[in-house]
């Protein structure tokens, strides 16, 4: 039986040769190779993108239909509605 050490399961050296020999024993369980390793992509990082950093947080009132359809986009709609006055912007001001 484990010993329990301030909620810690102690395992001996014979337990975990014991589990390791099952867990290698399933084969929807088995180590990925040298090559599967290498070919792995780190996980994209979770959350809000880096921003640049030159932000400025502001009070904005909008009509609920422009809303609506830049949040009807999905994820980023901020960063789309930021990219649309970007580009009247560019249009109408010559930035």
């Amino acid at each position: 039986m484990p010993k329990l050490k301030t909620g810690t399961i102690r395992v001996t050296a014979e337990e975990d040769k014991a589990i390791t020999a099952a867990a290698l024993s399933d084969p929807d369980a088995l180590p990925l190779t040298d090559e599967q390793l290498r070919q792995l992509k780190p996980a994209r990082p979770r959350g809000r993108p880096l921003g640049s950093g030159s932000k400025v947080q502001v009070t904005v009132r909008f009509d609920e239909d422009v809303i609506k359809a830049f949040k009807s986009q999905g994820d980023g709609w901020q960063t789309k509605m930021n990219g649309a006055l970007r580009q009247w912007l560019q249009e109408h001001c010559r930035i």
